[in-house]
């Protein structure tokens, strides 16, 4: 029995030295082929580069005899057509996430075109009242712009809990063509970011405050609440009206707008929006621009507090058949709202 083993060893191991030699031979022959084919440098083929990376999977001992490249180079083949490989297979899959349609990519062109203040979030949610159903992150990828930041967090709990009937007033300023600086108040609902009322004057009182509120609300629709700040203009007449109404007043701290972040909200998007924009000639030119922009505030812009819909809740329109986009022009242009035409 030991004799049969050692027979059977003997003849194993002639028959891997055999095997051995066998690869050894045809690995020097071919690389003889290449160096005959060129002179000074090898020149090697595809083919060269396939028979390499296939033997070096069947044979362990390919590195000691080869002289042409170095080691890595083959690995540099086998790694690249394993990439090719895949390529191929995978190409009638389609991979990854499915195309963003021309159409799309042409509409969000056409309004980043006509509205260069909007971001993605504008357009998203034009998109969605077109009824056209397309990520945000897709948008702002096509449209590569600035990402807007999310609203202030510090009063956002405390704000939310006294949307249901809780307003906030707030001035601001605008200067005229001749220097003149105009006092703009406004009163915003927080339910809806609903401009409840607005007024123009270049000498603001307490007198004048005071009846902008009884302007703004009946006695039966009086608010419960009322955010403002700490400024002067807010006097005793102001605060003895608002005490009689029945309303209750929330003071932000000293030098904190961001506790009354609505209202301040309202003034950034009427600057960017709209009075960044012209030039204010006189207190009625700037009242006309204002019933202008918060007409289309109201209609037309969609909001990220509202979850992309607008104050008066704009309904969302499905494309008809055969159906062509059209705009119209808001702010005198500064701004559109778009809409399926029927075809006729």
């Amino acid at each position: 029995m030991k004799r049969l083993w050692k027979l059977l060893s003997v003849i194993l191991s002639r028959l891997n030295i055999i095997s051995y030699l066998a690869l050894e031979n045809i690995a020097l022959r071919q690389q003889l082929a290449v160096l005959k084919r060129s002179s000074r440098k090898p020149k090697i083929r595809n083919r060269d580069r396939l028979f390499w990376v296939l033997l070096s999977r069947f044979w362990g001992d390919w590195k000691k005899v080869l002289i042409i490249v170095e080691p890595a180079t083959v690995i540099k083949w086998h790694r690249k057509g394993f990439k090719l490989f895949w390529r191929f297979k995978s190409r009638s899959k389609s991979p990854g996430r499915p195309p963003v349609f021309k159409e799309i990519r042409d509409l969000v062109k056409k309004i980043t075109l006509s509205n260069p203040l909007w971001g993605a979030p504008r357009i998203h949610g034009e998109l969605l009242k077109l009824g056209i159903e397309v990520s945000e992150r897709t948008i702002s990828n096509l449209i590569r712009s600035l990402r807007r930041k999310p609203p202030s967090q510090t009063w956002k709990m405390f704000l939310k809990n006294h949307t249901h009937n809780t307003v906030s007033i707030d001035f601001f300023t605008i200067p005229t063509a001749t220097f003149k600086i105009l006092f703009v108040l406004v009163i915003l609902s927080h339910d809806r970011r609903k401009v409840l009322h607005f007024n123009i004057t270049s000498n603001p009182t307490a007198e004048w405050t005071s009846r902008q509120i009884i302007e703004a609300f009946t006695w039966d629709t009086a608010p419960k609440h009322l955010i403002r700040d700490r400024d002067g203009v807010y006097g005793n007449v102001f605060r003895e009206r608002l005490k009689n109404m029945g309303i209750h007043e929330i003071l932000t701290s000293p030098k904190s707008p961001w506790e009354n972040g609505y209202a301040e909200r309202l003034i950034g998007s009427i600057r960017r929006d709209c009075l960044d924009h012209v030039i204010v000639l006189s207190e009625h030119h700037l009242k006309g621009i204002l019933k202008n922009y918060f007409e289309y505030y109201h209609q037309d812009r969609t909001h990220l507090g509202l979850e992309k819909d607008t104050p008066f809740v704009r309904a969302i329109q499905s494309k008809p058949t055969g159906g062509e986009l059209i705009k119209l022009p808001r702010v005198g242009g500064l701004h559109h709202r778009y809409m399926w035409k029927k075809a006729a």
